[in-house]
């Protein structure tokens, strides 16, 4: 052969390898690049005309005790049932053939179909795979079933506060409220945010899979720390007291003290995040145990009493005189009873909730002393709990010149704080003296790259660790010895706790007369605590106290921990000694 036509020949196999390797690549970025695009925009002209078919989303999931993730939030598979008009012939035998199948309006289906000018209209929607079925049987010119998906929660109303739901706003369609909201970036997913194979972003463009600012990276599925069984006792007790003391609203949250987990967190009146367009008013979407504070009252004496420990102040054995009132700036403040008791120790101060005193605790220590631990405590500042819509709550009071201000906050009155404030700053107590970051989400399994886990160090430090371990003693006491006259003591575990019974501010100025918020803390076992309950309860009626209304309801909740968790008993029972006579 020739040079010239060995050169040619060279050519020829050059251009034709690099017209196959055009051809190659090209098909490699239609077929795996954008492959998942270009089906799913072929199966919608195909199959559907509504965004519905290619609809996808992010999962939530709840996580058992063993570590089991049960569905919370998910995406459900299903049909619309959809007509042409302007073909469709036999309107009144049609609405017959299919009305057997699925329930139909007439009067609606009728409506529709007598648009004749339209080629799309939707009848029924979310139908299963048997109804499809048969209507695709019916083979009826005009009539089609195309697959759609939807977001859906098998629990219906458990947790549906922590969860919100998907909806529409405007024009929109993304996460409203909760978790769907919170996480909407990491749970969406669109053409703007499709999943992209590794292997073939590497070869599309690799400076874009290594990029950290790539968000495709944030896609992934959120596992909380939400334990469901324990969700459904804590929705059963709040519907218990709901019922037995026909409250506005109750609400409640479980808690590791420790590391900030959140087992179970609920307040009612809920909803049902599958059909949350049945709901009365969209006032019942807003999560009150984040997004509303309230003046707790007595459960923040404890809180009080801890400053005065952990400065040396006073001890359990301090003394002071009750005389039933102290008069601060003019202002009169009195015990809960109006009634003194006379020279009485710190211990009775809880044992009694005596507000006159922690108001002497709060001057012992001074009021610039108080202000910094309340603060520490993190009183008026956010959680930053992984919820939306979150509040500081009211707290300028611990910043006011007046005496009297920081006097009433020592009982929980004249400062407002969420419940999820409120629990943060009482695990300082439980768990060795620090304030930890609250959160219901455990970890995201991102859909590139390794599983993200929320960090759990503590955020800072407030009282010394044996202050905590005197308060907690402290609140065991109560239990054993106060509270219902120490009739609901637990021979077999240590339980600490306070209630706190706190009139409710009248937006006009001052307090009603007639209106309370009750709520009750408490952790066990106490001297290395696994929860802290909290729970309130907004003007119950019937019952003049938290002690009478709440302390049933926290008590179950603790015998139902101890059971399901199998937690061992912290107290030892005294064994009763017999003496045996010395055999001669």
């Amino acid at each position: 052969m020739k040079v010239g036509q060995i050169t040619r020949v060279g050519f020829l196999s050059i251009a034709v390898l690099f017209v196959a390797s055009v051809i190659v690549c090209r098909l490699f970025f239609v077929q795996v690049v954008r492959g998942n695009l270009y089906r799913q925009e072929a199966n919608d002209q195909y199959v559907a005309h509504t965004e519905n078919g290619r609809f996808d989303r992010g999962s939530i999931f709840f996580q058992e005790r063993d570590g089991t993730l049960i569905s919370a939030a998910t995406l459900t598979t299903g049909y619309t049932l959809a007509i042409n008009p302007s073909v469709l012939k036999d309107v009144s035998g049609a609405y017959d053939k299919l009305s057997v199948i699925t329930p139909l309006d007439k009067k609606t289906f009728l409506f529709r179909a007598n648009k004749k000018t339209d080629p799309y209209e939707e009848i029924s929607k979310h139908l299963d795979d048997v109804i499809a079925k048969k209507i695709r049987a019916l083979d009826i010119e005009g009539i089609g079933i195309y697959e759609e998906k939807w977001r859906s929660y098998p629990g219906g109303n458990l947790a549906s506060h922590v969860l919100g739901f998907v909806g529409y706003e405007g024009d929109s369609l993304g996460g409203r409220y909760g978790l769907e909201k919170y996480y909407d970036d990491v749970l969406k997913r669109g053409e703007n945010k499709l999943y992209v194979n590794f292997f073939a972003e590497v070869f599309a463009n690799i400076s874009t899979a290594i990029s950290t600012n790539n968000k495709n990276n944030r896609l992934g599925d959120v596992v909380t720390s939400i334990e469901p069984t324990v969700q459904e006792e804590l929705q059963e007790q709040l519907r218990g007291i709901q019922e037995k003391y026909r409250t506005e609203s109750v609400g409640g949250i479980i808690i590791d003290p420790k590391t900030g987990e959140i087992y179970a967190m609920a307040a009612l009146p809920d909803f049902d995040p599958n059909s949350y367009n049945t709901a009365s008013s969209t006032n019942v979407f807003t999560n009150p145990l984040v997004e509303k504070a309230y003046e707790m009252g007595s459960t923040i004496k404890p809180l009080t009493m801890a400053i005065g420990l952990d400065t040396g102040a006073v001890t359990a054995a301090t003394t002071y005189n009750d005389k039933g009132t102290v008069v601060i700036e003019g202002s009169r403040l009195n015990n809960y009873d109006f009634k003194a008791r006379g020279v009485v120790p710190m211990q009775e101060v809880l044992n009694q909730s005596l507000n006159t005193g922690v108001v002497f605790v709060e001057q012992k220590v001074g009021k610039e002393v108080f202000r910094s631990y309340m603060k520490n405590y993190g009183i008026g500042e956010r959680t930053m709990v992984d919820l939306p819509g979150e509040i500081k709550g009211l707290a300028s009071n611990l910043d006011s010149p007046r005496e009297v201000e920081n006097a009433t906050a020592s009982f929980g009155q004249g400062i407002a704080i969420t419940p999820i404030a409120a629990v943060r700053a009482l695990s300082v107590l439980a768990n060795g003296g620090n304030v930890i970051t609250p959160h219901v989400t455990k970890q995201i399994n991102y859909t590139f790259g390794l599983p993200g886990e929320l960090s759990t160090d503590p955020v800072r430090r407030v009282l010394k660790e044996t202050t905590s371990d005197e308060i907690t003693r402290m609140l065991v006491e109560v239990v054993d010895k106060a509270l219902l006259g120490g009739t609901v003591k637990n021979p077999s575990y240590s339980i600490a706790a306070k209630t706190g019974t706190a009139q409710i501010a009248d937006p006009s100025g001052g307090y009603y007369s007639d209106r309370y918020l009750h709520s009750f803390f408490g952790y066990f076992p106490a001297y290395d605590p696994k929860f802290l309950v909290f729970l309130y309860a907004i003007n119950p009626k019937g019952e003049a106290y938290a002690s009478h209304t709440l302390t049933e309801p926290f008590m179950n909740t603790a015998n139902f921990f101890i059971k399901y968790y199998n937690i061992p008993p912290d107290r030892q029972p005294v064994e009763k000694i017999v003496t045996k006579k010395p055999t001669q």
